[in-house]
C-alpha cells in the first residue's frame, strides 16, 4: 500500500509542474499580446475622439447630441 501512496504523490507533483508551466506559458503568451492589443485600442480610441471632434463635426456637418455635456 505504501508503494501505491508514492506514486500518486509523484504524479501529483508532476501534474502541479505542469500546471504552473501551463500558466506560465499562457501569461508569457499574454504578455506578447499585450502591446500589439494596447495599440489597437489607443487607435481605435484616437479615431473616434477625432471623429468626436468639433472640427470633424463641422466638415461632416453633424452636429451635438442634445444633451451632450460640452467640455
Amino acid at each position: 500500500m505504501q508503494d501505491g501512496n508514492a506514486d500518486m504523490t509523484q504524479h501529483d507533483t508532476a501534474k502541479a509542474v505542469a500546471d504552473g508551466a501551463a500558466v506560465l506559458t499562457t501569461v508569457g503568451v499574454m504578455a506578447t499580446w499585450l502591446p500589439p492589443l494596447a495599440s489597437l485600442f489607443t487607435i481605435i480610441y484616437l479615431g473616434l475622439r477625432i471623429w468626436e471632434s468639433d472640427t470633424v463635426r463641422d466638415l461632416t456637418k453633424r452636429k451635438k447630441a442634445d444633451d451632450a455635456i460640452d467640455e
